[in-house]
């Protein structure tokens, strides 16, 4: 069976789960999330606790049964806690700014580029080069984040663009005669 499996997720007050035949719901302070559910998992709910048991012996069932306990235990921290996702803006006169749900950069082209937050995404600017987004859900999260930074990735040769928080660049030698 999945190592991950094999956890059961701890469901904290506050935290109401509502297991469907093909949804599971999670709904807290940070929203409401749902993933559908797998016929290859039964779930069982008991004691605050969640448990996720492959229905079957097959490998499939197995896989499945790590990658829903993920997705749900993600979907409950979500709700509690929240996700971020940090992105540094590096290069001169490249700067952004959080306007409601909008996100505006200036970032080396002719025009800015404003991107539109979805609905349930946070978007912050403490600082004109720092670029934070919040979220429930941690797919969407990651998914603004980088479609953020696909604006302008960081080149290899002087490390200018949008880059995430922790992330190193290796940076490139020039061309020699």
């Amino acid at each position: 069976m999945s190592r991950v499996g094999k956890m059961p997720v701890t469901v904290p007050q506050g935290v109401d789960v509502s297991i469907k035949a093909d949804q599971i719901s999670v709904k807290g302070a940070g929203g409401t999330l749902s993933v559908a559910a797998s016929s290859l998992v039964t779930v069982q709910q008991d004691a605050g606790k969640l448990t996720f048991v492959p229905a079957n012996e097959s490998r499939e069932a197995n896989a499945m049964s790590g990658t829903l306990r993920q997705l749900v235990n993600n979907m409950v921290v979500g709700v509690t806690k929240g996700f971020e996702k940090k992105l540094n803006l590096v290069g001169v006169g490249y700067k952004a700014q959080a306007q409601g749900a909008k996100l505006n950069l200036a970032v080396g082209y002719s025009h800015p580029v404003n991107i539109e937050m979805p609905a349930g995404i946070k978007v912050e600017t403490p600082a004109p080069t720092e670029i934070i987004i919040k979220g429930a859900d941690r797919q969407r999260v990651g998914q603004i984040a980088a479609e953020i930074r696909a604006v302008r990735p960081p080149e290899p040769y002087k490390g200018k663009g949008i880059r995430y928080a922790d992330e190193r660049i290796t940076i490139k030698e020039t061309k020699k005669k």
